[in-house]
């Protein structure tokens, strides 16, 4: 359990932030200048706040109010940046091993095969950094962290410097690493597919602040209440699993209790699938929907109906057939023709076109490693 709570003030930027967080991945999602990067380095000791408690599992690290300040060295915090930073004049397998040995021996229980393995670098390690691409570099920054058995993986945008073929590669090791070790993992990122896809709890900051947190569906859906949200930034998250791959279509269906799901490109993955549609990207219906080419219907019912503060828009939410909520943005003259209204039943049309298949688990690469 990571518990978080944290006052500081710089010129032109105030955080006050407080959150707790279990196993598996939390993401820090918001805006650049939100405050995300400063949280990583407050966990890591890397600067101190004004007033704070910071504390992983039964481990106080820091307690302004007590005068408990555990230096950066002892917090055995695993960190990954944008930039892999490795050491040039050793090969990778010496920067692998260069950070175990601020580990105490008796705790390191994170051990080099595992690890090697699980992020597919065997064939490296007599390597230099210097002849590697960005997604292996990422790959052995990684492994590197982890073998330092550390008790919390920190990690800012480590994809954010990479291109989309690199951040493909990447994003399925992490997910490995997030379900091979029993290690939480605190992962900085502004791309809601990301997230998305990785994360099990999210916290969504704003100037300095926590404005939401909870499961990527319910932080995501609770960005209609944000002052200000651009309707383009508005997503939902679904959760459905591949029934039936289609290789003459090149497409894959996904099961959902609302409807089938149609998703481009031939998915691998075998495990639930969470998907970020845009509200931009949902058309509503409350008659026939044949003859369309749009084949993921989706039904619900509406639960609330956000306006715009006068502007041409609303935001329909639908709490679908299973659970799942889906928004639409909506222009106020649809919403009127429809006759939309709380409790009122409609069918959610999604393009398939609209979804980017790059991002979901099991997706081919476009490019392959190396």
């Amino acid at each position: 359990m990571i518990r978080f709570a944290c006052r500081l003030t710089r010129p032109g930027f105030a955080l006050d932030t407080t959150f707790t967080a279990g196993q598996g991945v939390t993401a820090l999602f918001g805006p650049s200048g939100s405050g995300k990067s400063t949280v990583i380095r407050l966990l890591a000791g890397l600067e101190r706040p004004k007033e704070g408690r910071i504390a992983v599992g039964d481990t106080l690290l820091l307690d302004t109010g007590s005068g408990i300040a555990v230096p950066p060295h002892r917090r055995r915090m695993g960190l990954v940046f944008q930039d892999a930073l490795l050491l040039p004049h050793l090969s990778v397998k010496a920067n692998l091993t260069y950070g175990r040995w601020f580990t105490p021996r008796a705790e390191r229980r994170i051990t080099f095969d595992p690890v090697v393995e699980v992020l597919g670098i065997g064939h490296l390690l007599d390597r230099r950094p210097a002849t590697l691409s960005g997604g292996e570099r990422q790959r052995v920054a990684i492994g590197r962290a982890l073998l330092a058995s550390p008790r919390l993986l920190l990690m800012d945008e480590p994809l954010a410097s990479l291109d989309q073929a690199r951040r493909q590669e990447i994003l399925p090791f992490i997910e490995r690493l997030r379900d091979a070790f029993a290690l939480p993992v605190v992962y900085v990122s502004h791309a809601v597919e990301e997230v998305t896809r990785l994360a099990s709890h999210v916290v969504r900051l704003d100037a300095g602040r926590v404005v939401a947190e909870g499961t990527p569906a319910d932080v995501f859906a609770a960005g209609r209440e944000i002052p200000g949200s651009d309707r383009f930034a508005l997503r939902s998250v679904l959760t459905a699993r591949i029934r039936q791959r289609l290789p003459a279509y090149g497409v894959t269906l996904l099961d959902h209790p609302a409807g089938d799901i149609v998703v481009p490109g031939l998915l691998t993955a075998e495990a639930e699938v969470r998907l970020a549609i845009r509200a931009t990207d949902v058309t509503l219906s409350r008659g026939a929907t044949e003859g369309l080419s749009t084949r993921t219907v989706l039904g619900g019912t509406v639960t609330r109906i956000d306006p715009d503060a006068g502007g041409p828009f609303v935001t329909v939410t639908l709490t679908l057939t299973g659970g799942d909520v889906i928004i639409a943005a909506v222009t106020r003259l649809a919403a009127e023709a429809l006759d939309l209204a709380p409790g009122v039943p409609v069918k959610a049309l999604v393009k398939a076109g609209a979804i980017d298949e790059s991002s979901l688990p099991g997706a081919v690469p476009t490019a392959q490693p190396g």
